[in-house]
């Protein structure tokens, strides 16, 4: 497939990568579903998702969970190259690459051919968004990210910047260096580049909208009105709308 090639628009109701795809994998057989939440930190995705987990469950559904710096191959190694703050963005985004690969093959792929629903916290979106925030070339992420499995669902939760200093502020009483895009040099003041990180990264989610095809829920509202918005929206997957 080439690159000019792989934009899809809606999320197609039968199985297929985004790209190149991993060689030897029998879509047919990938009978569960995928459901992605996207969001910054601070949009509510892991509350929500353990809600789904719970209401899930509770229905008779079996299920996985998948996310950034998850995979048993890098994930130690990711997390202490990140605390030195000094990581290039290109090995930022392989090493990325990397942590989403295993997990993709090793755990999402397994569990979708097994039944289960698959319930990724993040996927590919957040770290295209991240790059390209940086400058990275859109075209050059969508083939690096052609092996990723096209998800049944994904929910964007979209919280307002100023919304969501608060929210980090509450639970951390402190802002992440590389959420407030600190390696940017947006600005010395860790506060005003958080602002101006996350607007580029909404931005950023935006324009992949167009090719992607998500679904954008309003995450300024209360826990349980978002809870029941993804409800309703998981209902009509379940039921193959």
């Amino acid at each position: 497939m080439s690159r000019k090639n792989h934009i899809i628009v809606p999320l197609p109701s039968k199985r297929q990568f985004y790209g190149h795809g991993i060689p030897g994998v029998r879509l047919e057989q990938l009978v569960g579903k995928l459901i992605v939440v996207e969001g910054a930190d601070g949009s509510g995705r892991s509350t929500q998702i353990a809600r789904l987990v719970d209401w899930l469950e509770t229905s008779g559904h079996a299920t996985v969970q998948v996310g950034l710096k998850r995979s048993t191959l890098v994930s130690e190694e990711l997390q202490r190259a990140q605390g030195g703050n000094i990581l290039s963005r290109t090995t930022l985004s392989l090493f990325y690459a990397t942590d989403f690969a295993d997990q993709l093959e090793n755990i999402i792929l397994p569990a979708l051919k097994a039944g289960f629903i698959v319930l990724a916290d993040r996927y590919i979106y957040t770290l295209m968004a991240r790059d390209m925030v940086r400058g990275m070339d859109e075209e050059w992420l969508k083939n690096l990210y052609g092996i990723a499995l096209v998800p049944d669902a994904v929910f964007y939760l979209a919280v307002d910047a100023e919304e969501l200093v608060q929210r980090n502020l509450s639970k951390n009483a402190a802002l992440d260096y590389w959420e407030s895009g600190m390696d940017l040099g947006l600005s010395r003041d860790m506060f005003d580049s958080f602002l101006q990180y996350q607007k580029a990264m909404e931005s950023a989610f935006r324009e992949l909208q167009k090719t992607y095809g998500f679904t954008i829920v309003d995450g300024n509202k209360s826990v349980d009105e978002v809870t029941r918005a993804l409800r309703k929206k998981m209902d009509a997957v379940l039921a193959g709308a």
